[in-house]
């Protein structure tokens, strides 16, 4: 609703005081809750409503071994434990379905033309959708612990070549052991990283 906002409370769940996370406990991420994710984060503005995240769901052990030979050797252990890793993906051929998402104008006609455009349109806005997600999920009550140390080329040939998608970052989800393994990091102050024109 416009005009209103979150409290405190909401604000740290969200970012002040959430943490990536590395270690899992074994509690189960259900379907239905993985299915709740999206129909919250699907609501994440894009351009021209173009939505081009994919998302693949991992949720078995075998999906992940089959995953294991993509990863970065740190990346291994928190991801083999995690209940569920999300491959964050786009599909290049996002304007197909403009029609649909955006009958206002001809959308498609700008990107079906223009690959450069829209894979600078789809990387963009795959991202946002992938910020969407995490957020989404810390809202639902899960932890998040994003990755992008993985071989991109392996993870699409493996899991992404039958649809022709590509993919961006992996986020494992999960709920999260108590406790972090350090610090939180510090983060630029406003005038470091803002500029009022």
């Amino acid at each position: 609703m416009s005009g209103s906002s979150l409290d405190d409370t909401a604000l740290d769940i969200l970012f002040r005081t959430a943490r990536t996370k590395t270690a899992w406990t074994d509690q189960p991420v259900g379907d239905d809750v993985l299915q709740a994710l999206y129909e919250v984060l699907k609501f994440g503005p894009t351009s021209a409503n173009c939505s081009p995240a994919r998302f693949v769901f991992l949720r078995t052990p075998e999906a992940r071994e089959k995953l294991k030979p993509a990863l970065n050797p740190g990346n291994i252990d928190k991801t083999m434990t995690a209940p569920v890793t999300v491959i964050v993906a786009y599909d290049p051929q996002f304007y197909e379905k403009l029609p649909t998402l955006f009958p206002h104008a001809d959308a498609r006609s700008w990107f079906s033309g223009n690959p450069d455009l829209a894979d600078e349109t789809a990387t963009r806005n795959g991202t946002l959708q992938g910020a969407y997600l995490m957020i989404a999920a810390r809202a639902l009550g899960l932890d998040c612990g994003p990755m992008s140390g993985f071989d991109r080329h392996k993870v699409d040939q493996l899991f992404l070549s039958d649809q022709g998608w590509r993919s961006n970052f992996l986020v494992n989800l999960g709920h999260g052991v108590a406790g972090d393994p350090f610090e939180r990091s510090p983060r630029l102050s406003f005038d470091e990283a803002c500029v009022l024109a």
